[in-house]
């Protein structure tokens, strides 16, 4: 059996004297591992680096094994990955979450989401809110939508403020206010986009989306929020806003 596909690196390990396990989220086939013969060689290893996108050709015998992978470069970050330890901590905690989704179960909305989120990494002022908005895709992906168009109360599509941290759906202002302090912030750019959010809305976002990763997706299964989450929430914090040449110091 063979296929091509498109696959962002998600992880590596060494197996036997000098191949590679190469774990990729492939564009049509999911999260899918496969071997690549001498892969532990200096001429691999550029290519082998978490959050490099690569050209992927699997051969196996028969489509239950693990088979071979021949790689070919397609887009590779890890200069962008090591010169920012936000972007590397925040890629490590979404390669993490992704071990919730079933080996080898196509889901391409969250490929290229993940693939246009890398390519965006590197700006410390988007970056917590490209990884809100990854985890809200995967609580989706997860079947765990949280509805955040409409009021559970009124049914009302405007002045949403709030979420339920029992249903997961928003509430607006008015409905909300007697219950203020027992609901979520609902940051507005995980329900209409727009301008970059500020460090206030991006902690709220991320409160948000950590309460229903964790209720819903991980405790279920013993598991919490990573280390490498939490390094990335810190990262943001400490590291200084990149200056724009063009404004001066």
């Amino acid at each position: 059996m063979e296929w091509i596909d498109e696959g962002i690196v998600l992880g590596v390990r060494r197996h036997g004297e000098g191949n590679a396990i190469v774990e990729l989220l492939t564009r049509r086939r999911g999260r899918h591992l496969g071997m690549v013969r001498g892969g532990t060689s200096r001429r691999h290893a550029p290519l082998l680096q978490p959050g490099n996108t690569v050209a992927a050709t699997w051969r196996a015998r028969l489509e239950e094994h693990m088979g071979n992978y021949t790689l070919e470069p397609a887009v590779v970050r890890t200069d962008v990955l090591m010169r920012n330890p936000h972007a590397a901590y925040g890629f490590t905690h979404m390669a993490q979450l992704l071990h919730l989704l079933a080996e080898r179960d196509p889901h391409e909305e969250l490929f290229l989401t993940l693939g246009a989120i890398l390519d965006a990494l590197e700006d410390r002022a988007t970056a917590g809110m490209l990884v809100a908005r990854f985890e809200l895709a995967l609580l989706s992906e997860l079947g765990f939508r949280l509805e955040l168009e409409a009021c559970a109360a009124t049914g009302r599509r405007d002045d949403l403020i709030y979420v339920s941290p029992r249903s997961g759906r928003a509430v607006s202002r008015e409905a909300g206010a007697p219950y203020a302090g027992r609901l979520f912030a609902l940051p507005a750019f995980l329900v209409a986009g727009g301008a970059s959010p500020g460090p206030d809305e991006v902690e709220a976002a991320l409160r948000l989306t950590g309460h229903f990763l964790l209720t819903r997706a991980l405790e279920p299964r013993g598991l919490g929020l990573s280390d490498a989450r939490a390094a990335f929430l810190a990262a943001l914090r400490r590291e200084p806003a990149r200056q724009d040449p063009a404004k001066g110091p």
